[in-house]
């Protein structure tokens, strides 16, 4: 089952930027460090690990297989669940248009 686009909400903490109310994930606006909380939809998410400038975070739970939105538009799938508030990178998610490549595949 797809996930549900999340509505925009005035909930988002300011470095997380929201390009478009059907996304699925937001944009980092400035440096988030490693136990930082940010607020999405209200929700308080403690960060992980650090997350540079201009990465993406999921803004509400992803399945596997789901596109991965941005600017309104699919740019990728996920390739595991993600939970919201959880990085979004090439570790759980896939192009739909574009191979990506990486040291792994040398291999």
């Amino acid at each position: 089952m797809a996930s549900e686009p999340v509505k925009p909400n005035s909930g988002d903490d300011p470095r997380l930027l929201r390009l478009s109310p059907r996304d699925n994930v937001g944009v980092i606006i400035a440096t988030v460090r490693q136990g930082d909380v940010l607020d999405i939809a209200g929700q308080a998410h403690t960060m992980a690990f650090d997350i540079a400038l201009g990465h993406k975070l999921a803004l509400a739970p992803i399945a596997r297989g789901d596109k991965i939105v941005k600017y309104g538009a699919p740019i990728g799938s996920a390739t595991a669940d993600i939970a919201a508030g959880a990085y979004v990178h090439i570790h759980n998610m896939k192009s739909d248009y574009i191979p990506i490549y990486s040291t792994d595949a040398a291999s």
